[in-house]
């Protein structure tokens, strides 16, 4: 994937608006507008902080008319090599967000977190995200608990969010780090018996 040295500004921000990670979408079960992120889409290598600030500033905060809103953020099949930013990338957006914005912000639903995304918040949440933002943090291990918060019918969650809800169904322990991810040989076990494995999943944040 393309560095943020070899697109300018003007490419980036295209990239940004091509990929959609960010989006006003949708509504809660409190009438309340939905910030849809989808971390997956998220050109962490390819977009510099200083675009995406310029791109949230000028194409999503406007949006949100400085009334309470909510945010769905999609962490399904993250990858820390190509979504994600990196902690002083995280705390620097966070800061620059307008406090008319902040103030207004009611919840954040964080869908399929994994182990990996738990411990991370745990360690750094409150050091990010100042301000009781981390208070608002809600974990979402199903889809269905999330159509509890948001209308269904007005928010376009991707096919493979879909998807890996239904393997969940089936290998439940991916939730708590306990089963690799990666396609096994058929027949095998389905649990991983290398207890390092725990360390060895593809997500964070």
């Amino acid at each position: 994937m393309a560095t943020p040295l070899t697109l300018t500004h003007s490419e980036q921000e295209n990239l940004l608006e091509k990929l959609g990670a960010f989006k006003i979408q949708g509504r809660d079960k409190h009438g309340r507008k939905v910030l849809l992120i989808i971390g997956k889409l998220f050109p962490a290598r390819a977009v510099s902080s200083e675009v995406l600030k310029k791109y949230l500033e000028e194409k999503i905060y406007p949006k949100l008319e400085e009334k309470a809103f909510s945010v769905v953020y999609v962490h399904t099949d993250v990858q820390r090599s190509e979504n994600f930013p990196g902690i002083s990338t995280l705390r620097s957006i966070y800061d620059d967000i307008p406090m008319n914005v902040k103030s207004h912000l009611e919840s954040v639903y964080f869908l399929h977190p994994g182990l990996q995304a738990r411990l991370f918040l745990a360690t750094f949440g409150r050091f990010l995200f100042s301000g009781g933002l981390y208070s608002k943090l809600k974990y979402v291990t199903r889809m269905e608990f999330l159509w509890d918060h948001v209308r269904r019918n007005e928010i376009g969650i991707p096919e493979f969010a879909y998807d890996h809800d239904e393997e969940l169904e089936y290998r439940p322990m991916m939730d708590y780090g306990l089963e690799s991810d990666h396609p096994r040989v058929y027949g095998g076990p389905s649990m991983d018996n290398n207890p390092l494995s725990l360390y060895s999943m593809r997500c964070i944040a």
